[in-house]
């Protein structure tokens, strides 16, 4: 890998491009073009001859050749003809990168090294390629030497934005061979070329070369400013008489920085055949998990249990040690015969030892209650593993006590909610939190103590259908787990029905709950809900009544797919 006087390391990089693609994944006689937006987007060699070329608007196109055939671009064939390649390309490295349908890249470091060599590796993904298309291998490549093409004299088109590209060296990458003409028949074949960085290896695709490590800015240097892919910054260089990337790139870079921006600093990088910026190495976070191998497998849970207090022991003193606190706790087991599962616990800096003992306790038991670590057979049963490691690190700010030797309420609480959920399990003390949602039910859930909770639609939400804002007054006081069945008949004896626009069939006067029938004194509604109208494996179409039965007990009613269900009671 080249590395400059400034410390930056350039990886090595290979290009697949197969020239006019667009073309080749369109049927047409030729002379044919693919348009987009109006402007001619990629041509056949026929139609090049006559004077075509990307960019053109389709009126001019068609009169430099009457007899062109014009054919709306087809992503969808692009990208399915392209997949053998890719494919190809991925039997020698599983780390390829397609910038756009006929245009792929590979890192060259791993893959040059198994296959003996760039120049190699650049002739079996050649080959490959080529079986891949159904055509002998293209011989350009000039493997070992820098080579410049010529380039013509072409007003460079509006370039091909690849979904999913994400950075201004693609953004280059697709210009750089987008708005350079090929010279070749249009044929489904391909070019490879390698070079320092992905922009300068699109370039030697584009030319068919293998450029030497360390020589891509010789390489580069002949090339107009208009490849760097920056329009604007083109015609700036060009007026200040920098018609070159050589020319550009001999320029300071703290010039460039003071004079063009953060967007002439990253021009100016691939000019010189850098990365569009330094790399940032990420600062690792230190390795604090701790853990106890079992030789041989332990049988039974218990022993993990025992082990695991000394294990958080550990990591305590490993998180003081460090001046750091964790958010949560992964609690991982693996078994002799390969099994492995993990789970995560809230922890916040005010688990002591003891308490996460018990919770890896708790998780042991909730495995094995569902059959995760069923019995295994012979040798090879057992646990073999039990790993705590700290998830979320952050610095410990430590915390402020009362004055006066008086205990924290919040610890208080926290040590007494341990020792309930000692007796009663993880899942035996929960507390409510509000959730999104129409019916009562659906606005609260509830959450074991201690695990976090992340409603999946904000409970302020616009919610249509939804029951008046909570008040003592307004809102049930008995809400039931699942709604029970329930029937409700008019004065006839009919059931009560509403349509879809809401009508309803009669006055509700019965409703019969097991058996037993109440008349109903006062009713309101309904306040229909239609949700997830969108997806029909959630659609739900369902409206609401509160109705008053004899004695003053009233009710929330619910009816939907013609069935009536008992969703909560008032006072």
């Amino acid at each position: 890998m080249p590395t400059t006087p400034d410390g930056d390391r350039t990886p090595r990089v290979l290009v697949v491009w197969c020239p006019d693609w667009p073309v080749v994944a369109v049927t047409g006689d030729d002379p044919v073009a693919v348009t987009e937006a109006g402007r001619i987007l990629a041509c056949s060699a026929g139609a090049r001859a006559a004077g075509v070329r990307q960019g053109q608007r389709l009126k001019l196109a068609q009169r430099l050749c009457p007899e062109l055939e014009l054919r709306d671009r087809d992503p969808e064939a692009e990208t399915r003809r392209f997949e053998p390649v890719v494919a190809a390309v991925e039997a020698f490295t599983p780390r390829v990168e397609v910038i756009r349908p006929g245009l792929c890249a590979i890192p060259v470091k791993g893959p040059g090294r198994y296959f003996g060599g760039e120049e190699a590796l650049a002739t079996l993904v050649g080959a490959a390629v080529a079986d891949a298309l159904g055509r002998p291998p293209v011989p350009d490549a000039v493997p070992g030497a820098v080579a410049v093409p010529a380039m013509p004299a072409t007003t460079p088109g509006p370039p091909v934005e690849a979904a999913g590209s994400a950075g201004p060296t693609d953004r280059a990458a697709e210009r750089s061979t987008e708005s350079i003409e090929p010279t070749t028949p249009t044929a489904p074949h391909a070019r490879i070329g390698v070079a320092d960085g992905l922009f300068a290896a699109v370039l030697a695709a584009r030319a068919g070369v293998l450029v030497p490590a360390g020589r891509t800015a010789e390489f580069l240097a002949p090339y107009p400013v208009a490849a760097l892919g920056d329009e604007a910054l083109a015609e700036l260089l060009g007026r200040l008489g920098l018609p070159t990337v050589g020319a550009f790139a001999g320029l300071p870079p703290e010039a460039v920085a003071d004079r063009f921006g953060p967007t002439g600093t990253v021009a100016h990088r691939l000019a010189r055949g850098l990365q569009p910026r330094p790399l940032v190495p990420r600062d690792e976070e230190p390795d604090l998990a701790v853990e106890q191998r079992f030789d041989p497998p332990e049988r039974s849970a218990e022993p993990l249990v025992f082990v695991a207090r000394t294990l958080a022991e550990q990591l305590h003193r490993r998180l003081a040690g460090a001046g750091l606190t964790c958010r949560r706790v992964a609690v991982e087991v693996a078994c002799a015969d390969g099994r492995t599962a993990s789970r995560l616990w809230r922890h916040e800096g005010r688990l002591s030892a003891t308490a996460l003992a018990e919770r890896v306790r708790w998780q042991l038991q909730a495995w094995q209650g569902m059959g995760t670590f069923a019995a295994g057979h012979g040798d090879r049963a057992g646990f073999a593993l039990l790993r705590l490691a700290p998830d979320g690190l952050s610095p410990d700010q430590g915390r402020q006590l009362a004055l006066w030797g008086q205990a924290v309420a919040d610890d208080r609480v926290e040590r007494a909610v341990a020792r309930v959920q000692s007796v009663l399990g993880h899942a035996g003390l929960r507390r409510i939190e509000p959730a999104g949602g129409r019916g009562p039910g659906e606005q609260q859930v509830r959450v074991p103590w201690g695990e976090p909770y992340e409603a999946a639609a904000a409970a302020d939400a616009p919610w249509p259908g939804r029951l008046a804002e909570r008040s003592a007054d307004l809102w049930p006081a008995v809400v039931l787990r699942e709604p029970a069945p329930v029937r409700v008949l008019d004065e006839a004896g009919r059931p009560v029905t509403v349509d879809g626009r809401a009508g309803v069939s009669g006055r509700p006067a019965l409703v019969v709950t097991g058996g037993r029938e109440e008349r109903v004194a006062a009713w309101t509604g309904p306040w229909p809900a239609v949700e997830y109208w969108w997806d029909q494996s959630l659609a739900r179409r369902r409206a609401r009544f509160q109705v008053v039965v004899d004695g003053g007990r009233a009710l929330l009613l619910t009816v939907e797919g013609g069935a009536w269900y008992l969703e909560a009671g008032y006072d």
